[in-house]
């Protein structure tokens, strides 16, 4: 059986404009096997 495994995910984006940096994703832990489908959502 196939895995994808993503520990302690971090991601940054920036508004060049406004030359800031925001977080938007936080340590994110996501384990996959094989035939399961997710998605993720946020505001």
């Amino acid at each position: 059986m196939a895995v994808l495994e993503v520990k302690d995910l971090h991601v940054e984006v920036e508004d060049e404009e406004q030359q800031t940096r925001k977080e938007i994703l936080k340590g994110v832990n996501l384990t996959m096997k094989t035939g399961e489908i997710h998605a993720h959502h946020g505001t």
